[in-house]
């Protein structure tokens, strides 16, 4: 029987020998190949990190000794040693496994926002709520990717932990090698030795003492062996990792030997108060699709042939393909023009921006504060920044977005991926946000295309602006069917369907307002509607935000106004535009067909919006549920004529 079998919880790893611990790390590593490549998910990130998970569990005491993934798309490990390998079929499925953390799916999860740079706060927290309920035999651990370190979330929490040489925490920084320095060989090796010794402090302590106590003479020879020590230090551990924090960390610990890796987490489980463990992990181990992948090492990928890495379907065009080229034929028109990203030069369309101008492509890593200011800043100098983000990333520079860069008028053009509804990437990752934070600044226009022609058309209508921010947003996946407008008011105002004219005399009046790429569904439920009697006028603002003077005639003239959008009800733009035409006395009673308060469960994108009434059918019916009794009296008015 194999051992992955065995293993259901994390205690039975304690009876483990080394042996059969490297025999359950590759089945472990084979396991995944098989699963993830059937569900698409996680895959380099979780590879990299499976010696380190089990070294993890086979020293720490989960769940009383709390593990947090920083971000925790590499928790699939996690997850396999936590009782959860069953699941892995319907990973990232709608009622299965969560692709990260997920505090309802086990006792052993801390933590379920996918967003970086957090695990140290959370640590930090949970550290000092131990220490005031005096649970001081409790160790919080914290695994945090090189990465992530270039959020500034982790340095003020590493500030707070330092501080406090009661508390237990150990920061395992995992190192996959794209940003580490090289070390200095055999002697990093044995100053790595030294350092796990149990005794090594003590002797420390003890030959500073004695050498302190020798006068003058012994303290110039502390200071000289001390000064030493930290040029050593320095040349081992890159300084853009670990400034004088005053902690002790050890390392670096080759991340794929399990008994280097056992050692180390035992050294710092024993050790008292807070320490970093510096590991060096290879993304992709052990799969070649992945590790000579030099992208990203198939962060994360769909559907793949296990045996190639290649995709099993080819993915069509998408929103972000439109935006990227229109990047690049816009920075060969406009040299004032530069690229900003956070850590997402890829997935966001910047990369062939970047190879073709790369003096003007900046990524700040993962900071999407310092990414939005910066942006002001390069405003202020005369330039036009164009900041591509995840939608829901944009969350965490509402401050910035407000106070520097809305204030200051600076023209910044925002563009949002992954906006609306991203399905199986789960809560954090959906973009239902963007819309209601954005909207809140003033002086902030808003875009949301409903097909790639409209982003072309928007996107230069966005870098047009200079009196202010822009914001151009669209949702993940292949390009919707391009919808064409038969209308267009002088604002921009386009609508693309009308029944008005075939409608019979006493007919409901409709008008679907749509935003983005939500249109298609806006028309099937504008076609029933319309095939039940009603006079349907489906408009396209393309501006979403500020409200667009022409939708106040076509309010008017309307017995409900409807709005769609894949963002939150709670003010999103029907939310706006019902405060802007109660501000103008137009009563007309207007409805919203948005996401309620709720945080979404992973499932597909369709399945989604069929759930929170957003598919055509579930548009169609919160009309019908306001104008049945308008319907029954034209049934009544057909019959008798």
């Amino acid at each position: 029987m194999s051992i992955l079998r065995r293993v259901t919880s994390p205690a039975e790893l304690k009876g483990l020998s080394d042996e059969e611990l490297g025999e359950l790390a590759d089945e472990i590593r084979r396991f995944l190949i098989e699963k993830v490549s059937r569900t698409g998910g996680h895959m380099g990130p979780n590879l990299g990190v499976v010696e380190l998970t089990v070294a993890l569990h086979a020293v720490f005491d989960s769940p009383k000794d709390p593990i947090v993934f920083d971000t925790s798309h590499q928790a699939y490990v996690h997850k396999i040693l936590t009782g959860r390998a069953g699941g892995f079929d319907r990973l990232r499925s709608k009622g299965g496994l969560s692709g990260y953390t997920n505090r309802s799916e086990s006792e052993h999860d801390w933590t379920e926002s996918s967003h970086a740079s957090a695990a140290l706060s959370y640590a930090d927290g949970l550290s000092r709520g131990f220490a005031i309920r005096g649970e001081a035999e409790r160790t919080v651990v914290a695994v945090v990717g090189d990465g992530a370190l270039t959020g500034g979330m982790c340095w003020e929490a590493l500030n707070n932990i330092a501080e406090d040489e009661r508390r237990n925490v150990v920061i395992v920084v995992n190192d996959n090698g794209r940003s580490y320095s090289p070390t200095i060989g055999g002697f990093a090796e044995n100053l790595y030795r030294l350092r796990m010794l149990n005794t090594y402090d003590r002797v420390m302590e003890q030959g500073k003492s004695t050498l302190k106590s020798l006068g003058r003479v012994g303290q110039r020879t502390f200071e000289a062996l001390h000064a030493f020590k930290e040029g050593v230090k320095s040349s081992v551990i890159p300084a853009e990792m670990f400034p004088e924090l005053g902690m002790k960390n050890i390392g670096p610990v080759p991340g794929h030997d399990l008994g280097a890796l056992i050692d180390a987490f035992r050294y710092a489980r024993d050790y008292r108060g807070p320490i970093i463990v510096h590991t060096v992990t290879e993304k992709g181990r052990g799969y070649p699709p992945a590790s000579t992948e030099s992208d990203d090492f198939m962060h994360s990928s769909g559907p793949i042939d296990a045996a190639t890495g290649r995709p099993i379907a080819r993915s069509s065009r998408g929103f972000t393909d439109v935006f990227s080229a229109e990047l690049v034929e816009l920075g060969e028109r406009r040299d004032d023009v530069v690229a900003i990203t956070a850590a997402m030069a890829g997935p966001t369309g910047l990369e062939p921006f970047k190879a073709r101008f790369p003096d003007r492509f900046v990524d700040v890593g993962i900071a999407e504060q310092h990414a939005l200011t910066s942006a002001a800043g390069l405003a202020l100098s005369g330039l036009h920044p164009v900041v591509a983000l995840y939608a829901t990333f944009l969350n965490r520079g509402f401050d910035q977005l407000a106070m520097d860069v809305g204030l200051l008028s600076q023209p910044v053009t925002i563009v949002l991926d992954r906006a609306g509804v991203t399905g199986t990437d789960g809560a954090s990752h959906n973009g239902l946000w963007d819309m209601v934070i954005g909207s809140l600044v003033p002086g902030v226009r808003i875009a949301a295309p409903r097909d790639g022609r409209r982003l072309s058309e928007l996107f230069r209508e966005a870098v047009a602006v200079e009196d202010g921010p822009t914001i151009v947003r669209y949702p993940k996946g292949s390009l919707p069917e391009e919808i064409p407008a038969i209308d267009a008011a002088p604002d921009g105002v386009e609508t693309i369907f009308d029944s008005s004219s075939e409608a019979p005399n006493g007919a409901p009046r409709v008008l679907l307002v749509s935003v983005g790429a939500l249109a298609g569904e806006a028309l099937g439920a504008a076609e029933a509607l319309s095939a039940e009697g009603a006079a349907v006028t489906v408009v396209d603002p393309r501006w979403v935000a500020p409200v667009a003077e022409s939708l106040g005639g076509l309010a008017a003239a309307s017995d409900l106004v409807l709005t769609v959008e894949d963002g939150m009800a709670r003010g999103g733009i029907g939310s706006q535009l019902s405060e802007w035409l109660a501000g103008r006395d137009i009563d007309v009673p207007v409805r919203h067909c948005a996401f309620p308060a709720l945080f979404p469960e992973h499932m597909s994108r369709a399945e989604l919006l069929a759930e929170v009434g957003l598919d055509a059918a579930g548009i169609a019916e919160a009309a019908r549920r306001f104008l049945r009794p308008r319907f029954a009296a034209v049934s009544g008015a057909r019959a008798r004529r």
